[in-house]
């Protein structure tokens, strides 16, 4: 008898943005179809709940597995802040019914990287064009770590500096670092904003009203395929905290 793998529980953020909401929910469809494939004999259950705005929260998404029913919860988030340090990591500890475990955040990764580059490609990135990556920001100096890691990845991967600008929380916001990225910049040169938020939303606006030539799209662009990179990384840290449980 084959033993059914753990769920796997996609905690996001949460928006008010019903472009944002779609595209959420997009990730989490590519998710549970990509389990099936990479599951073939027992695939794990997907869920998808939300730590802040939406419902279901964190003990209904749970609330909705089979008794017993042991899970992994996945933040889908890009750094590991409050919300995973705190909140997520207090309501996995709560969960009594069933054995859960946290996961990892989905940043930095170099894949993450891969998905920003195609996005700027896709903006129409050009040689001399200047990158400030747009981040949402947090108050917890590990999540402005991750952040900052993961401009240093998009640089490798563009072959060119990249700044950071914040959203809120950390320093530089980003209307002051793209500011300073125009500063000196060669005459038909652009500032372009490579976009680190998962989905449209509140911050999506925030970034694109931050005085940048050219904005371009977040991870994830409603009714389109979520990237097959980002559904990888899920997986794979599923897969990293189901080993934990078994």
């Amino acid at each position: 008898m084959t033993t059914r793998p753990p769920a796997l529980v996609g905690i996001s953020h949460g928006t008010s943005s019903p472009e944002g909401r779609r595209a959420v929910r997009g990730l989490h469809d590519a998710v549970a179809e990509a389990v099936v494939r990479r599951y073939p004999d027992a695939a794990p259950t997907v869920r998808l709940g939300h730590v802040d705005v939406e419902q279901p929260d964190v003990p209904a998404t749970l609330g909705w597995l089979e008794p017993a029913e042991s899970a992994v919860v996945v933040p889908l988030l890009l750094s590991a802040g409050y919300h995973v340090y705190v909140d997520l990591t207090e309501a996995v500890a709560e969960e009594t019914s069933r054995p859960v475990v946290l996961g990892g955040a989905l940043g930095p990764d170099d894949r993450l990287a891969t998905v920003l580059l195609r996005r700027l490609h896709e903006a129409g990135l050009r040689d001399d064009d200047r990158i400030v990556l747009a981040v949402a920001g947090s108050s917890d100096r590990r999540a402005v770590a991750d952040c900052r890691e993961q401009a240093q990845l998009l640089a490798a991967a563009a072959g060119r500096d990249v700044a950071v600008g914040f959203l809120s929380a950390a320093e530089p916001r980003l209307p002051e670092a793209v500011a300073t990225a125009r500063e000196g910049i060669a005459d038909g040169a652009r500032v372009v904003v490579a976009n680190y938020l998962l989905a449209p939303g509140y911050f999506d606006d925030l970034a694109r009203a931050a005085g940048a030539d050219v904005t371009a799209a977040p991870l994830l662009v409603p009714d389109e395929p979520a990237p097959r990179e980002l559904v990888g990384i899920v997986l794979d840290r599923y897969a990293a905290s189901a080993r934990a449980l078994a």
